[in-house]
């Protein structure tokens, strides 16, 4: 029986757009934001912010050498350019759907890859068209920067079981990553891999009320 729903977050809770972050990262004069932005698991020093390894004023500050020409940016200008992976307004329909798991009895969940800019907007009044930031939704977030470990590491899903106290084979995870899927599964956590950006919601209620 399933008691709980875990989800990603960039193009499951929200649409993903790599080709916006490029062009946002672009704009600020990082000319070559194609070959250092990724779609799925980031890497050199995005990876790093995202892993907890470098705090976003290090980042701030590698990043602005990094352009062309270098300058200093602001911490708005860097905001900026990671809501570039923000394509479109959040589907208020999803977050509807949270809240009525929840009032259901399931217990839901954030389990994403992700950095304190993506989180400063997800936690702000900005995040929802009702003005609720994402916590709200959520009976936890567990963010690689904080915690220190990323997908599809299977430490970070041993963490988030360990530490909200889930059994497996009552927790359904929700990915658009194969990579992150296969991980769970062989910890033995019921899965769903999704198209990305796609709605999920019938193929979920398919899982959860089944009869």
């Amino acid at each position: 029986m399933i008691k709980n729903v875990v989800f990603d977050f960039g193009g499951v809770l929200f649409d993903l757009d790599y080709d916006g972050a490029v062009e946002a990262f672009r704009k600020i004069g990082l000319v070559d934001a194609d070959q250092r932005l990724d779609r799925y698991h980031q890497r050199g020093m995005f990876e790093d912010l995202e892993s907890g390894r470098i705090t976003r004023d290090v980042f701030r500050a590698q990043l602005s050498q990094m352009l062309t020409p270098a300058r200093e940016l602001t911490e708005d200008e860097v905001l900026e350019a990671w809501l570039g992976y923000v394509g479109a307004p959040i589907d208020q329909h999803k977050l509807d759907y949270l809240d009525e798991l929840r009032r259901r009895g399931y217990h839901t969940y954030l389990l994403s890859n992700t950095n304190p800019y993506v989180q400063q907007w997800a936690e702000s009044t900005q995040f929802s068209r009702d003005g609720r930031p994402l916590s709200s939704y959520l009976d936890h977030c567990y963010c690689s920067y904080e915690v220190g470990l990323m997908k599809p590491d299977p430490a970070i899903f041993r963490y988030m079981l360990n530490d909200a106290k889930l059994v497996a084979g009552e927790t359904v995870f929700l990915d658009d990553s194969p990579a992150n899927i296969a991980v769970a599964q062989d910890l033995g956590i019921q899965t769903l891999l999704v198209e990305k950006n796609a709605d999920w919601r019938p193929s979920l209620d398919g899982i959860l009320y089944r009869v």
